[in-house]
C-alpha cells in the first residue's frame, strides 16, 4: 500500500517530465519536418538543373530557394572577371529596382565577397557594417540596407569562379550551421548550372565553326574542282595528242605528265565525290548489272600496276556461273570496287598477295577485298573512315593519297543501303567486307 501511496504521491511531477519530453520530441520532429522541406526544395531545384539549360531562369529559381531556406532577404551572386580581376553581379540574380548595381564591380580586396572569394570558405557576418572587409558601395548605389551576410563559394572542382550571398537574416537568432549546408549546397548547384551554360554556349560555338568551315570547305572544293577541270583537260588533250607524234625519250617525258594529270583528275574526282557524300546529294543511274562484270573489269584495269609489284591477285567467286546480277548505280560501285583493289595494292609489299571475293546469300551480295599488307590497328578501325585520315603520320607516311577513298566507299556503300566492315591485323594483311542489297530499292 505504501508503495502505491508513494507512485500517486510523485505522479505529478512524472506528468511534468512526460510534458518535457513531449515538447523536446515535437521540437525535434519540427526540426526534422523542416529539414525535410529544405531538402524537397534542394530536389526540386536539382530536378530543374537536370532538366534545363535556361541558365538566367534556374539561377531565378535558385537565389529565391535560398532566400526562402534561409528566411533571408536577398541572395545575389557575383562571378569572377578574369579580365578585370574583379567580381561582377549576375544580372538574373538582380531585381529590377537594383539594376545599377551591375554596373558596381567588386573588388577582390577590401571587400567580403572578394574575402570568400580568395579564401576559398564560407563566412558569417552577423554585424557587416561593423566589419573592416566591408564594400558599402553596393548599398549605396542599389539603395539596399545590408546588415547580415552568409557568403560561400561557388566551385567546380578546385576553382572557384564566384561567390554566393544570402543577405539580412529575418530571425531574431541571426544565421546558424543550417543556413550555411544550405546555402553551400545550393552554391555548388548554381555552379554546376553555370559550369553547364559555359560548356553548352562553348559547343554551340564550336558547332557555328565547323559548320561554317565545312560550308567553306565544301564551296572551296567545288571551286576548285571546277576551275582545275578545264585546264586539266586541255593538259591531257594536248599532252596525248604528243605523245602520239613523237617518239624516243620524249614518249616516257609525256608518259610521265600523262600519269601525272591523271592522277590529279583522279584527286579532284574523289573530292568532288566526297562533297555530293557529305550533301546528301548524290543521283544515282540506277540499271541492273553484273557485279562478277564489274569485278572483272576493275582488276583488268589495275593489272599494270599488279605485274609493276609481283602481286598475286585471286578471284574468289561462290557460284562460278552467277553473274550476280544486282540493281544499283554501276558507276558508283565501280567507285567502291575499284578504291578497295586500289588500296590493297598500295599497302601490300611486293609479292604480296590479294583475294577478291564475290557471292551471294538471299537478298545480300557480298564482296570481299583481303590483302597480306601493312594491317591496320584495332584502335583505328572506326578513323580510317573519316575524311583525309591518315594512318600514318603525314610528314612521314610513305604512301601517297589524300585519305578520301575509304570515307568515298563507305558514303557510296551506305547510298546504296549497305554496310562495310574491316578486319585487320598489324603486318599480316587486311580484309574489307561490303554488304549490298541487290536492289538499292529493298
Amino acid at each position: 500500500m505504501s508503495g502505491l501511496l508513494k507512485y500517486l504521491d510523485t505522479s505529478p511531477q512524472g506528468d511534468e517530465s512526460s510534458s518535457s519530453l513531449i515538447e523536446e520530441y515535437q521540437e525535434k520532429i519540427a526540426d526534422l519536418e523542416r529539414k525535410v522541406d529544405y531538402l524537397e526544395q534542394i530536389v526540386e531545384v536539382s530536378q530543374i538543373l537536370n532538366s534545363t539549360l535556361e541558365l538566367d531562369a534556374l539561377l531565378r529559381t535558385i537565389t529565391q530557394v535560398a532566400t526562402e531556406l534561409t528566411d533571408t532577404e536577398a541572395c545575389s551572386i557575383l562571378l569572377y572577371d578574369k579580365e578585370a580581376n574583379e567580381l561582377r553581379f549576375m544580372p538574373a540574380t538582380v531585381s529590377a529596382s537594383a539594376e545599377k548595381i551591375l554596373e558596381v564591380p567588386v573588388p577582390l580586396d577590401n571587400s567580403i565577397a572578394g574575402w570568400v572569394f580568395r579564401k576559398k570558405k564560407p563566412i558569417l557576418i552577423r554585424d557587416a557594417k561593423n566589419d573592416s572587409r566591408w564594400n558599402s558601395n553596393v548599398d549605396e548605389t542599389s539603395d539596399f540596407d545590408t546588415r547580415s551576410i552568409l557568403g560561400v563559394p561557388l566551385k567546380i572542382k578546385r576553382e572557384v569562379i564566384g561567390v554566393m550571398e544570402v543577405l539580412n537574416k529575418k530571425g531574431e537568432y541571426g544565421f546558424n550551421q543550417d543556413d550555411i549546408q544550405i546555402t553551400t549546397i545550393l552554391a555548388a548547384q548554381v555552379a554546376v548550372a553555370i559550369e553547364n551554360a559555359r560548356l553548352w554556349d562553348d559547343i554551340r560555338k564550336a558547332y557555328k565553326e565547323l559548320t561554317e568551315l565545312d560550308r567553306l570547305k565544301s564551296e572551296f572544293v567545288s571551286i576548285a574542282s571546277h576551275e582545275l577541270k578545264t585546264p586539266l583537260s586541255v593538259i591531257l588533250g594536248y599532252a596525248s595528242f604528243l605523245r602520239d607524234q613523237v617518239s624516243g625519250e620524249a614518249t616516257e617525258q609525256l608518259d610521265m605528265v600523262l600519269s601525272s594529270a591523271m592522277k590529279l583528275r583522279s584527286l579532284i574526282d574523289d573530292m568532288v565525290n566526297l562533297r555530293h557524300v557529305h550533301n546528301d546529294d548524290i543521283q544515282l543511274d540506277v540499271e541492273i548489272f553484273s557485279m562478277r562484270k564489274l569485278v572483272e573489269d576493275v582488276l583488268a584495269e589495275f593489272q599494270n600496276l599488279i605485274k609493276a609489284k609481283l602481286l598475286k591477285v585471286k578471284l574468289q567467286f561462290d557460284k562460278g556461273d552467277d553473274p550476280v546480277d544486282i540493281e544499283g548505280d554501276r558507276q558508283k560501285i565501280r567507285l567502291v570496287v575499284a578504291n578497295l583493289l586500289s588500296n590493297a595494292i598500295k599497302f601490300t609489299s611486293d609479292g604480296g598477295g590479294i583475294l577478291l571475293g564475290l557471292g551471294r546469300e538471299g537478298q545480300k551480295i557480298y564482296l570481299r577485298v583481303a590483302d597480306t599488307g601493312i594491317g591496320i590497328a584495332e584502335d583505328q578501325f572506326d578513323k580510317i573512315f573519316e575524311d583525309f585520315y591518315q594512318v600514318e603520320p603525314s610528314l612521314t607516311r610513305r604512301f601517297e593519297g589524300l585519305g578520301l577513298g575509304l570515307p568515298i566507299v563507305k558514303g557510296m556503300v551506305e547510298t546504296h543501303n549497305g554496310s562495310i566492315m574491316v578486319e585487320s591485323v598489324l603486318g599480316k594483311g587486311s580484309q574489307f567486307i561490303v554488304i549490298l542489297p541487290i536492289s538499292v530499292y529493298l
